[in-house]
């Protein structure tokens, strides 16, 4: 175990696409900078990242699989502004919409990592941040900003590299697993934000995307292992981040490190996910954090982030132990069995 979590993988990865993923980011934040609009620039680059859910890049699939992530990503951010006017219907929504994803993702043929998590992760920050009708319109539109130059890189980026390539074949499960993999997932993504908002933390987005990030996992071992690299990558990253903090970088620092941190991720996201959760952290809390929380005396964030985390870390390892055990799934696939063929016979009468 302790020598799965520091092992390094070998990977086919290309090396341009870690230096894709960090244009896609890094555009839009330097626009924001250079435009006065660093949030909206945030924003954009966050939806932005709808470009690592192109695997291998035939160019018209490529292109749908962009184009429908891209309408995902806007949907999450208006899920999560509809619905971000009370705490505990939008921990509900979350619940619901998170279940959704999963079941849609899989019935598209899109649940290969990184899955779900994107679409969790924009739903759950445009959950918690100030309700306010009138921004909404303008913020889908930074998140659209976003996902167009994702989309334009992409094609660019097939044109001028891809040959047409096949996708590997998924590991195929029945639509009762996928069912209540998908009422798992919401639970738990849901659960965790509610949880978040009982214990009063100041930014509570971080505890549903830590968890969503845990039940990635592809088995209960692989789970807990990933839970176990986040908190170890998460402590270190944490230091590394109130280092960096503390020395007051001016705000195109903040959106230049943005840009290499994100291609160090990509490049060591694939090969050990524990390295690579030292820079998540580090990114996460530059694109993340409001530039006056970046501002401030770095120690209240770190801590805040470190406890906001790691209880998104168990609530996705207990989540993950659940997904992943198959008694539960005999149970509830039998369950769910009986429930149609009982409804079948009703509706037969």
């Amino acid at each position: 175990m302790i020598k799965q979590i520091f092992e390094f993988k070998k990977t086919d990865r290309k090396w341009h696409i870690p230096v894709l993923a960090g244009l896609c980011v890094g555009i839009p934040i330097l626009g924001g900078y250079f435009t006065g609009t660093m949030a909206g620039g945030k924003l954009a680059s966050m939806s932005a990242l709808v470009i690592l859910y192109v695997h291998t890049f035939s160019i018209s699939g490529g292109m749908v699989t962009l184009m429908t992530c891209s309408f995902g990503m806007m949907l999450s951010f208006l899920v999560g502004a509809i619905f971000g006017f009370n705490p505990y219907v939008g921990a509900l929504a979350l619940g619901l919409f998170a279940m959704g994803v999963h079941l849609a993702l899989f019935y598209l043929k899109m649940n290969r990592p990184p899955g779900n998590f994107f679409f969790i992760m924009i739903a759950s920050v445009a959950l918690c941040m100030p309700f306010d009708w009138q921004k909404i319109p303008s913020n889908i539109g930074y998140i659209g900003i976003g996902t167009v130059i994702s989309c334009l890189l992409g094609l660019g980026y097939a044109l001028l590299v891809v040959r047409n390539n096949t996708d590997a074949p998924l590991h195929s499960k029945s639509k009762y697993v996928n069912l209540v993999e998908s009422a798992t997932f919401g639970f738990m993504v849901g659960f965790s934000l509610l949880i978040a908002h009982l214990l009063k933390l100041e930014n509570p987005y971080w505890v549903p995307t830590s968890c969503a990030a845990v039940m990635q996992g592809a088995s209960t071992q692989h789970v807990w292992q990933r839970g176990l690299q986040r908190v170890l990558g998460t402590l270190i990253g944490l230091g590394m981040a109130w280092m960096l903090l503390s020395m007051h970088p001016t705000p195109l620092m903040i959106c230049v490190s943005i840009i290499i941190l994100q291609v160090i991720v990509e490049f060591l996201v694939v090969r050990n996910y524990a390295v690579a959760a030292i820079f998540i952290t580090v990114l996460t809390i530059f694109l993340a954090e409001s530039g006056s929380n970046l501002s401030v005396s770095p120690t209240g964030l770190i801590a805040a982030r470190f406890i906001d985390i790691l209880v998104g870390s168990i609530i996705g390892a207990l989540g993950g132990w659940i997904l992943y055990n198959e008694h539960v799934h005999w149970m509830a696939t039998r369950q769910i069995r009986k429930t149609r063929i009982a409804l079948g016979r009703k509706k037969g009468v």
